[in-house]
């Protein structure tokens, strides 16, 4: 079939990279690689001892490994093709993070890696609409902290109409502003959050509209549990501007997203006072539910927290019934996995690739027609479903 194909482009590899690359096999790491090539990385690895996920390929039968900002960097990821020997291309990215075909990201080609990396896998935040969608008068929807608009995506697919939202940076609100439509343009926002003059213009949505859902993950670098965290990183503390247009606002809902490295931070007391401020504003917070992306149709073992607060007393927990896809259960599919993801994209070289195309592709499973737009989720998850069950049925006459 004839498609229009975007950000099939594939990152960098020096000559270096290369020849380490040829010597790791699917699903393996740093440790394949011989001793004998010079590299001073991989001799203080050694050394030192270093991820699994460190010069890493990714293997065709098993969901992709969390990614990262810096996804196409061979050293700090396991995002090698399966098969090229090359790293994974944006759009490939982008499948495993369950953004469609048609979302097309723009913006410097760097930035287009981080975009990805960086965003909240859709399928992610439709089981969060979903969840908090029977409880919701108004299916409105505010994204601050935006990034590409994954969240926003997510609530889209179960109808929330998306109302304001704000980014920051340059080429990632192009990329949020291409893929994303509001009935008043004008609070679409690329500026800074910190401003009073924003935070003004953003509370005013609520003159015009009722507003059910307020979402957002304020940046996460501070939080994580990758590197060093600073707490006196002031993008520790954006949540509390967040906080203030909740306030300002009063949605019927708001939905923060962050890692889980948040609950951790300073012994838990950071969790303590997100949750806390909520509650004296009179919304009921739940605990945070801590989600696994592969549960729930992504293609990735990506976890991530979502803290949850309504104005009325309801209660949102994951329940054994939301968990859509596991690895180990003879109630509900396997995990959607790397090849379901990307096998059917055409074969680039190193540094290849153009952003846009027009290309013969054959969707050859219920995920890439999902991704290209063919299928909607629920039809996605019957057809998963139905072909699983007979699976099980074959296996069982053979038996």
């Amino acid at each position: 079939m004839r498609a229009k194909l975007y950000n099939h482009m594939s990152p960098t590899l020096s000559p270096m990279e290369q020849e380490l690359a040829k010597h790791i096999p699917a699903g393996g790491n740093w440790k394949n690689i011989p001793t004998h090539i010079p590299s001073k990385r991989l001799e203080k690895i050694r050394i030192d001892g270093g991820r699994t996920t460190q010069y890493g390929r990714l293997t065709w039968d098993k969901p992709a490994f969390t990614l990262t900002t810096n996804f196409h960097r061979l050293s700090g990821s396991s995002n090698l093709h399966p098969t090229q020997e090359r790293m994974l291309s944006i759009r490939e990215g982008a499948r495993i993070q369950s953004f469609p075909d048609s979302f097309v990201f723009k913006g410097s080609f760097t930035s287009q890696f981080k975009q990805v990396g960086n965003a909240v896998p859709p399928l992610l935040a439709r089981f969060i609409a979903e969840k908090i969608e029977p409880y919701v008068e108004n299916k409105s929807f505010v994204d601050l902290f935006a990034g590409v608009g994954g969240m926003s995506k997510g609530f889209e697919m179960r109808g929330f109409e998306l109302k304001a939202a704000i980014e920051f940076d340059k080429n990632i609100f192009q990329t949020f502003e291409h893929n994303h439509k509001l009935a008043d343009a004008s609070f679409l926002i690329n500026d800074d959050i910190r401003k009073p003059e924003i935070k003004k213009k953003l509370v005013s949505i609520k003159d015009q509209n009722r507003i059910g859902v307020v979402g957002g993950g304020p940046p996460c670098q501070g939080f994580s549990m990758i590197g060093n965290r600073n707490p006196s990183d002031p993008r520790n503390t954006l949540f509390r501007d967040y906080f203030e247009i909740i306030k300002e606002i009063k949605p019927e809902f708001f939905v923060m997203e962050n890692v889980i490295g948040i609950l951790s931070m300073e012994n838990g007391n950071v969790i303590k006072e997100i949750m806390s401020l909520f509650r004296s504003i009179g919304y009921h917070v739940n605990e945070p539910l801590k989600l696994c992306a592969e549960n729930f149709g992504v293609p990735q073992k990506r976890h991530r927290i979502f803290i949850i607060g309504s104005l009325k007393q309801i209660s949102i927990r994951l329940e054994d019934k939301d968990i859509l896809f596991a690895e180990n259960s003879l109630l509900v599919p396997k995990p959607r996995t790397v090849r379901d993801a990307i096998s059917n994209l055409p074969i680039i070289g190193v540094r290849d690739g153009v952003f846009e195309a027009d290309v013969d592709l054959s969707y050859d499973n219920e995920y890439q027609e999902l991704m290209g737009g063919f299928i909607g989720f629920k039809e996605f998850y019957k057809r998963v479903s139905e072909n699983r069950f007979a699976l099980v049925e074959d296996k069982a006459l053979d038996i």
